[in-house]
């Protein structure tokens, strides 16, 4: 099998000649102005750790743009927002600089773009304090943001997906902290935009993954999102399930992960044996089908390429 061929089957559950490995981590900073730097930087990153598919960055992109959003005090303010449109820069600079990406990739590969889900992209822009301020002081008007979000998310997908030549979405969903919402809070509140965006993904790709990121030191309430669906879901390992073969159970499709992503953890600090006998040790509880080796999270810059690379290598070995 290629790495197209290997991550195609692992996607649909068959079984694969090696476990796919995909590791990632966020662009720097300072090449975030050159969308061919950007480009190029994620290329590199594809030949210098061997990984089997790529988990394209939005970096930049992150918070949203909308003008009421700048310095918003009042929750009921939230129901002003309109959609940005197809031709802003939020959702055309995404397009435009992930096909530099993927004609780089020279097809050589399946590249997932990151899209985060709407409540996500209000967090990024206003921070948490006023988030939670907002949802719990009208939730309709919070709700409202979200389903405006929606939109121009589902615009960018599709633009992503059939302009930029992505495989899918990598769809991160956060904000399910047990700590966060009650499970009919989320439910009520979040869940709506999330699956607008999801399901019109799934509608245009069937090689999405969900990534219920577990990021705050808290486990997720993994029950809020038990109907979401995709080919793949990332999870926590080291929040959420331990036991591989749990997940998978637990999830009903192929799962995604393997190694704590945090810095001072054992990917951080091992050697190249270590690792290489926690892959063996890892893909023994996985077996070759239903899997893809990677990490709760993304990877730190301060961890070296060499070592996904170590990871990539022992796998395919094995």
């Amino acid at each position: 099998m290629n790495k197209r061929e290997r991550v195609i089957a692992a996607f649909r559950g068959e079984e694969t000649d090696h476990v796919p490995v995909c590791m990632w981590k966020h662009v720097p900073k300072q090449y975030w102005a050159d969308d061919d730097q950007f480009a190029q930087y994620q290329v590199d990153a594809f030949k210098n750790t061997d990984v089997d598919f790529m988990k394209l960055s939005g970096d930049k992109y992150f918070p949203w743009p909308s003008p009421v959003l700048e310095n918003i005090e009042k929750a009921e303010d939230l129901f002003k927002m309109e959609p940005l449109g197809a031709l802003h820069p939020q959702i055309r600079g995404q397009i435009s600089r992930t096909a530099k990406v993927v004609r780089g990739l020279g097809g050589e590969c399946v590249s997932l773009y990151l899209v985060f889900a709407p409540l996500s992209c209000i967090r990024l822009k206003i921070g948490y304090p006023k988030m939670m301020q907002f949802i719990r002081e009208n939730p309709e008007a919070m709700k409202y943001a979200c389903s405006v979000v929606a939109e121009d998310q589902k615009l960018l997908v599709r633009g992503i997906i059939e302009d930029a030549g992505a495989d899918g979405i990598f769809y991160s969903v956060q904000n399910g902290e047990v700590d966060r919402f009650t499970a009919e809070e989320y439910r009520d509140w979040v869940t709506p935009s999330d699956k607008a965006v999801l399901d019109y993904a799934n509608s245009l790709s069937n090689m999405n993954a969900i990534h219920f990121c577990a990021w705050e030191e808290v486990p997720n309430r993994l029950s809020v999102w038990e109907d979401y669906k995709a080919a793949v879901i990332s999870w926590s390992r080291y929040y959420d399930i331990m036991d591989i073969q749990e997940a998978k159970k637990h999830f009903g499709c192929t799962v995604w992960g393997g190694f704590d992503n945090r810095v001072g953890s054992f990917l951080y600090t091992a050697s190249r044996e270590e690792i290489e006998k926690e892959v063996a040790s890892i893909i023994e509880q996985s077996g070759r089908r239903g899997f893809i080796l990677g990490a709760d999270c993304s990877i730190h810059d301060e961890l070296p390429d060499e070592k996904i690379r170590w990871v990539a290598e022992a796998a395919h070995r094995i």
